[in-house]
């Protein structure tokens, strides 16, 4: 397994540094050893200069086939240029099929990748750096079985374009 993890972790980087013109920005954090802590709240810091611009905002997740749930609660805390609380959510993400087991996302092994969407045609109404910060609100602590989280803005493609 210690082996799997190397080639695993090449093939994400491979996959994120693919070229699209509509995305502004995209980063993922590993969980160390794959227990994700309460305690521990990755965050994103988000570039924004184009406040006409609408823009497609998702998380990046990946997990392994052991990962004991078929959802996960994730809270995410969203702060404006001017350090202001824009908006605070919980989210609960489905990442398998509850009555089958079968995992959503796209699967390389045992692991699981999901890039799943929380805002839809969204404008930021100011310019500058906009901080997502994102942690794990789920019962269990560490959960177990997730190895990296991870934010991707995308402008939404203008029909004419």
């Amino acid at each position: 397994m210690k082996f799997f993890w190397p080639v695993a972790v090449f093939c994400f980087c491979i996959t994120l540094s693919a070229c699209d013109d509509n995305v502004v920005y995209k980063a993922h954090e590993d969980i160390k050893d794959g227990l994700w802590y309460i305690k521990d709240k990755p965050a994103f810091k988000v570039e924004i200069k184009d406040t006409v611009q609408l823009y497609n905002v998702y998380y990046l997740l990946r997990n392994t086939l052991q990962y004991p749930y078929y959802n996960l609660y994730l809270s995410r805390n969203l702060t404006g240029p001017d350090q202001n609380v824009v908006s605070n959510a919980m989210e609960e993400l489905r990442l398998s099929d509850e009555t089958t087991g079968k995992p959503y996302g796209k699967g390389l092994g045992d692991l699981f990748d999901h890039k799943i969407q929380f805002l839809k045609n969204y404008r930021f109404e100011k310019s500058g750096t906009y901080t997502f910060t994102i942690s794990q609100s789920m019962r269990q602590n560490p959960l177990p079985f997730v190895v990296s989280v991870g934010l991707s803005v995308e402008k939404v493609k203008n029909a004419g374009n």
